[in-house]
């Protein structure tokens, strides 16, 4: 089946039958996950109701380390395996993931106000997160400073790889070192410390997240494969023009 998918004809053709579904999907569990973390979720007892803004908060920062490791094997299938819808992924998961870390990081810093008493302070994992940032948009801009696709794909693969190791980081940095922000209480060996009334609404608000982002991203997949597409003829196109008027 990825084979199958290698080719871009055929992506196109099965992405196009599956992306309305996912999409629907999407919008019934963001529908959804809103109804729970609104209506069902009770307010914490310290927090009180700024806790609803971690339903928000969590599954972008979740989508946003997803879609850089998403990049990350992109760019390995880029420079090892040549494969020809590596850098059409890549590309397409760029400006996702962007905008995901950028919700992460708004979201965070209207959280800290009221618990912090700030709306930013320059910890491990705050710190690492703005840098994740900042790589996308390193990245989002090589992408338009070299025009040829495969030599922007080449460029672009080798800064995703080496930003790579800013993932670890993030993941890590509150065991690492002091920060103000909490440690992680979803994604843990001796299993969640979240309450399930809060629990369940934050998971079915990731899923929402998860199904909306694959969504964009098969949308912008496509979307790129068609600008390519475009891209070839025009300059067959101008070739042709060019040897009539020779």
């Amino acid at each position: 089946m990825i084979l199958a998918l290698a080719n871009p004809a055929r992506f196109m053709s099965y992405s196009g039958r599956l992306l309305p579904w996912l999409a629907g999907a999407g919008a019934l569990l963001v529908l959804a996950g809103l109804y729970l973390a609104w209506f069902v979720a009770p307010p914490d007892y310290q927090q009180g109701e700024t806790v609803r803004i971690m339903f928000l908060h969590v599954p972008a920062a979740w989508l946003g380390m997803f879609f850089y490791s998403l990049m990350a094997l992109s760019a390995i299938g880029t420079l090892v395996w040549r494969h020809p819808l590596a850098d059409v992924s890549q590309k397409a998961a760029a400006p996702i993931g962007a905008a995901f870390t950028l919700i992460c990081l708004v979201t965070g810093s209207l959280w800290g106000r009221p618990m912090w008493g700030t709306y930013w302070e320059w910890d491990a994992r705050l710190t690492s997160v703005l840098v994740l940032f900042l790589l996308y948009c390193g990245v989002l801009a090589l992408w338009r400073t070299v025009e040829e696709p495969a030599r922007a794909a080449r460029a672009v693969s080798i800064l995703t790889l080496v930003g790579a190791v800013n993932l670890p980081i993030i993941k890590f940095s509150v065991d690492w070192w002091n920060t103000l922000h909490q440690p992680a209480s979803v994604l843990r060996l001796d299993g969640p410390t979240i309450h399930p009334s809060m629990l369940y609404p934050l998971l079915v608000m990731a899923l929402a997240a998860t199904v909306v982002g694959i969504s964009l991203h098969l949308a912008g997949m496509r979307t790129e494969i068609l600008r390519r597409r475009v891209r070839t003829l025009t300059i067959l196109e101008a070739e042709r023009l060019d040897m009539q008027a020779a």
